[in-house]
């Protein structure tokens, strides 16, 4: 009888060594499934983020193309004294002599 005993100590033991492995392994099945699931919306939100700075970017890559047509508008129209003129009154704020300006100062 003692020999039956230990038999099912043993065949208990195992059981639950058997259940312990299956719980512990579904815990980390789930755990990498979850980890999966943070890195893959960490992933598109990058991916977002990045399209958005891609826009940005084409949009100033056309602003830039726009203005080198002007420029080189200007280049080929050997106008280097109209260009000169356009750059001091729209960069640098020159005026003629004589000449009024009105300044919107309404929107503060």
């Amino acid at each position: 009888m003692e020999r039956n005993k230990g038999s099912r100590r043993q065949n208990a033991k195992y059981r639950r060594h058997a259940v312990i492995e299956w719980i512990a392994g579904k815990v980390v099945a789930v755990g990498l499934v979850v980890a999966c699931i943070i890195s893959f919306v960490s992933t598109q939100a990058t991916l977002l983020q990045k399209r958005q700075e891609q826009a940005e970017l084409e949009a100033a890559i056309e602003a830039a193309k726009e203005e080198q047509e002007e420029l080189e508008k200007f280049v080929d129209a050997d106008d280097l004294e109209g260009y000169m003129e356009k750059a001091a009154i729209e960069e640098l704020n020159y005026a003629y002599p004589n000449e009024r300006r009105f300044y919107d100062i309404s929107r503060n």
